[in-house]
């Protein structure tokens, strides 16, 4: 079926779009994560990392990552006819956290992408969603050398709330990212019903 277009006889479907976030440390993989499930070719604002930059860009554990992401990434994927979520990835460090309030106006939710070898790194997007009560799952980004750890030992290093879902998958993977991306529209759904359900009581 051609986008924008529907069955013979039937009218277009105008597909509802939402904003979703891609969030985490330096260098956890959210550039791969939005480029391996975007339809469109990616804007990427990715830059070569400087002699200048190295005092405050940690690099360990990620040594081989030369450029860095400077304003965001965006992709777009429809995960069905009528829905098409738009993706946007927010630049990891901390001198770009300026950039992350615009980046969030009007965001249905977010995909907060954990490295367990470097855990901590996103302690601060964990914090920034919680704040804003903007819905957030949290996503083991689990690759090659990545050491495996269970679902809730993870919930309970960062201290996270049990309903925030805690999903393992792979940035690289196409299927493995859509299945992060149902998780959070999901979430978000649930987190916005409850909302409704307390203001009506």
């Amino acid at each position: 079926m051609i986008f924008g277009r529907s069955e013979r006889g039937k009218p277009p479907v105008e597909p509802v779009t939402l904003k979703i976030l891609v969030a985490g440390g330096f260098g956890v993989g959210k550039t791969t994560l939005v480029g391996a499930v975007s339809e469109i070719r990616p804007l990427r604002t990715e830059e070569v990392l400087s002699e200048a930059g190295r005092p405050v860009d940690d690099i360990r554990g990620v040594e081989d990552k030369h450029t860095t992401t400077v304003a965001m990434d965006f992709g777009r994927i429809t995960l069905r006819e009528d829905l098409v979520l738009y993706l946007f990835g927010t630049p990891g460090q901390d001198r770009f956290w300026f950039l992350w309030d615009e980046l969030a106006t009007g965001a249905l939710g977010a995909v907060v992408l954990a490295d367990t070898r470097r855990l901590k790194d996103c302690f601060a997007a964990v914090d920034y969603f919680e704040r804003r009560s903007i819905p957030f799952v949290v996503a083991v980004n689990c690759f090659e050398g990545a050491v495996s750890h269970p679902v809730e030992d993870v919930r309970q290093a960062l201290d996270l709330d049990g309903e925030v879902p805690v999903v393992l998958g792979d940035a690289r993977d196409r299927e493995s990212v859509k299945e992060m991306l149902i998780e959070v529209v999901r979430h978000a759904g649930v987190h916005a019903t409850d909302r409704r359900e307390r203001v009506i009581r």
